[in-house]
């Protein structure tokens, strides 16, 4: 992130919202937990209006889901919300690839090269924490060299925190040394795949990813889209509000 002096200041209600954006990328939010307005409100020193109005937001784009009498909840990782995702996903890294394939470079190239070998530092590590963000990284990389920033926006506002939430289940199944081949494997197809058919083949890939995974998922992660409320987020030792 840029320097604070460099930034426009968050009004409090970005401020909740970028804050529970990244406590599910970081994985202190996880599906089904309870999000409590004051212990949010508390925690970051703010009303509980501009609470409400962040909950308002990320219930927009699909982060949230308020159940009446019961409170609001991350929303969960459903069979159809995988199956959204991917295709969403496919399709626009897709025109990403093709963006940037069309203005290839050797910068554009060791960009992208560069963005790998984090990941791979993060395998030599075995730091999954580091992977997460190699992994991440890598993508943005991809979005941002396509030089289209309504797909970048896109594709950071809504996907990202989605993508969190599956590559974390996923990775309980797949060694950091397989994906991190995995993304080895994908670069190149970004980087030589006949221009004329490189979206077709990226929007391929993740297909193929989307069936991999809810054929490898462990069952309490395609939770029905009933039974919130059995978890919440109260402070205490796990809790992405205790300072």
């Amino acid at each position: 992130m840029p320097p604070e002096d460099t930034r426009r200041r968050l009004t409090a209600t970005e401020r909740v919202e970028e804050y529970i954006r990244q406590s599910i990328y970081r994985g202190t939010l996880k599906p089904r937990e309870r999000v409590i307005e004051e212990d949010v409100a508390e925690y970051l020193k703010c009303s509980r209006g501009p609470v409400r109005e962040a909950f308002l937001r990320l219930e927009r784009d699909g982060l949230v889901v308020t159940v009446a009498r019961r409170g609001t909840f991350i929303r969960d990782i459903s069979k159809e919300s995988i199956e959204v995702v991917f295709e969403m996903r496919g399709k626009l890294e897709a025109l990403c690839v093709r963006h940037l394939r069309e203005h290839l470079t050797e910068e554009t190239e060791e960009a992208l090269r560069k963005a790998l070998q984090k990941l791979k530092a993060a395998v030599s590590k075995n730091d999954e924490e580091d992977f997460y963000a190699a992994d991440m990284n890598f993508h943005q990389t991809i979005w941002r060299l396509s030089n289209r920033g309504i797909l970048e926006n896109t594709l950071i506002t809504i996907m990202n925190p989605f993508i969190f939430m599956l590559a974390r289940a996923y990775s309980t199944q797949t060694p950091m040394s397989v994906r991190y081949e995995e993304h080895a494997q994908y670069l190149e197809k970004v980087l030589t795949e006949p221009r004329s058919g490189v979206e077709r083949s990226i929007e391929q890939y993740f297909r193929e990813k989307e069936e991999e995974l809810l054929s490898n998922l462990p069952s309490p992660f395609l939770a029905p889209t009933e039974g919130y409320g059995a978890t919440s987020t109260r402070p205490g030792a796990s809790s992405p509000w205790r300072k």
